[in-house]
């Protein structure tokens, strides 16, 4: 069966923990593709104060940088703009049902998220409805835990597994903690060292600066 990575984030920049992430999930869970879906507008956090459009941008010009330089990726990381081509707030469960329509059910699909995302999984629309339509993974540094109490520990009751394999075995319906060594990445420190004038080298990959500075973003940036 083939096997399809789901990774969001508003990319506000995109820098080298975003690509790192998506690289290991993708080698770890054997995906045939990890694709990097920016959001347009989270209906959880802050939105953007960079558009959708520069952030697309951005993230294509990080992708296609990585495939110039690593033959073993170059058909495997895609930007997907599919939440900015949609009216309205970006719904995670919306998303997971468009794709799930598109490719049917003979195709594995994987929601690949934070442990504050799973810790908070119960704040999102419709959330008990995301493993009908796909598997989740859980990126967790070393040493985090599943939640124990609450409705999210219940709802996991039945879909945990800690075997990666068997998610390429059936479309959806499993969570998957998979522990990472992520790398301390801050978009938000980026954003203040290019408001301030500081150099974001080598967190950044270098055509992504370059079109910061062609384009004058994140030169008024407070937070």
């Amino acid at each position: 069966m083939k096997t399809l990575g789901i990774f969001g984030g508003t990319f506000d920049p995109v820098h080298i923990g975003h690509l790192r992430t998506a690289v290991e999930l993708r080698e770890h869970l054997g995906l045939d593709e990890m694709h990097l879906m920016p959001s347009a507008r989270p209906p959880h956090r802050e939105q953007p104060g960079v558009s959708a459009e520069h952030r697309l941008a951005m993230l294509r010009l990080a992708i296609d940088g990585e495939k110039q330089c690593d033959s073993l990726i170059r058909d495997g990381l895609l930007a997907d703009d599919r939440e900015l081509r949609r009216e309205g707030l970006s719904y995670t469960v919306e998303t997971l049902a468009q794709l799930r329509d598109e490719l049917g059910g003979e195709v594995a699909l994987c929601l690949c998220i934070g442990m504050d995302s799973l810790v908070n999984l119960h704040t999102w629309q419709r959330w008990q409805e995301l493993t009908d339509y796909a598997h989740i993974v859980v990126a967790a540094r070393p040493g985090w835990h599943v939640p124990e109490t609450g409705p999210v520990a219940q709802w996991l009751a039945g879909r945990y597994t800690d075997a990666p394999q068997l998610l390429s075995t059936s479309p959806s319906g499993r969570v998957l903690v998979d522990a990472m060594t992520l790398l301390p990445v801050s978009a938000t420190q980026i954003r203040e060292n290019l408001a301030t004038g500081h150099s974001v080298r080598y967190l950044v990959p270098d055509a992504v600066i370059e079109y910061i500075h062609q384009n004058g973003l994140y030169k008024q940036e407070n937070t």
